[in-house]
């Protein structure tokens, strides 16, 4: 048994958790408008994004070792089922609201993975020509500048294209990762420029995910960017990289393919947009006004408004006390001032 089998079960389990935490950094951060590198910088001061990217990291690592003897088509189908890792999490932690129809196809996408694996067969890629390598190189200005008009977009719509955007440069990371994980020595591949071309993309598609999940569905964006990162790689691996399918098994992998991807595709159309996550975020961390701040609970639990927080009697009461009667029968608010000396 290969371990390219164990490294894809954990990057499937790395990338879900990757997802979940990156989602709930990005709905405390301020959603941007353009495609801004600043975005990376604030979801850094975040713990929880910081713990997301290191999920992201490892998974990426066993998603690496995994494409060294697995095909394209399996590994980047197999990275979209950390989707349903994602919305189980949602589920457990943040009580995300998902309709049957999500539900189905998550189940639908788990059964298209399981056809896929058993009709992927261990296979050795071979390397990229010089106008392949040119050609996966030219795609990071393209993707980037598609990022920049698609950040204008928002709601659903952005979620999905920007989460697609992001799988595109996510995909040619696999796309560079297959031949380079098959280097001979640490030489060739710290020298290949495919490697330069995969750290490009990371950032890229990072970025773009980020923005991505800031627009609304994180399932959606997820969604979306596994899409992307799933179709162009398994086309250019069987038909440029050897990547080889069981014989008999064609049309298993072809109705997996498809049972697999489409219920990704459609769960870009029946995700429920989480607003409700950013909205309990940002109630949490408005700052409070003056009212609010002398507002007290009752002892049923409900504020009571104008009562200060530390028991102090309200202004109004204090107003009234100032203007009690005084031993002369006078009401001190009444009391006439007293001349100046002047």
């Amino acid at each position: 048994m290969s371990f390219g089998w164990i490294f894809l079960g954990a990057s499937v389990v790395a990338y879900g958790v990757a997802n979940f935490l990156q989602s709930v950094a990005a709905a405390r951060v301020t959603v941007h408008a353009k495609l801004d590198p600043g975005l990376l910088l604030k979801l850094a001061g975040h713990r929880i994004y910081v713990a997301g990217l290191v999920c992201q990291l490892g998974a990426f690592l066993f998603a690496f070792l995994a494409r060294r003897d697995l095909p394209l088509f399996l590994v980047q189908t197999a990275v979209a089922g950390g989707l349903g890792v994602t919305v189980l999490l949602g589920v457990a932690f943040l009580r995300w609201r998902h309709p049957v129809s999500e539900v189905v196809l998550l189940g639908v996408l788990v059964l298209g993975l399981a056809a896929l694996i058993v009709s992927a067969e261990v296979s050795q890629a071979r390397p990229l020509n010089g106008p392949e390598v040119a050609a996966l190189a030219l795609s990071v200005p393209i993707v980037g500048l598609l990022g920049r008009l698609g950040a204008r977009l928002h709601g659903s719509p952005g979620s999905v294209a920007l989460g697609a955007l992001s799988g595109l440069s996510f995909g040619a990371v696999a796309i560079a990762s297959r031949p380079l994980a098959s280097a001979h020595s640490a030489g060739a591949f710290v020298t290949d420029p495919l490697l330069y071309i995969l750290l490009a993309h990371t950032v890229v598609g990072q970025l773009l995910l980020g923005l991505a999940m800031q627009r609304g569905s994180t399932t959606a964006a997820v969604a979306s960017m596994d899409a992307a990162a799933a179709i162009p790689p398994a086309l250019v691996g069987l038909l440029l990289l050897g990547d080889r399918i069981a014989p008999g098994r064609e049309w298993l992998a072809a109705i997996g393919f498809v049972a697999a991807l489409g219920s990704v595709l459609l769960l870009t159309r029946y995700a429920e947009p989480q607003h409700h996550v950013r909205a309990r975020y940002e109630e949490r961390c408005r700052p409070r006004t003056a009212a609010e701040r002398r507002t007290v609970p009752a002892p049923n639990g409900v504020p009571v408004a104008g009562v200060p927080a530390n028991g102090a009697a309200p202004r109004s009461v204090r107003n009234q006390n100032n203007g009690a009667a005084d031993a002369n029968g006078r009401h001190r608010a009444d009391r006439p001032r007293r001349a100046s000396a002047r």
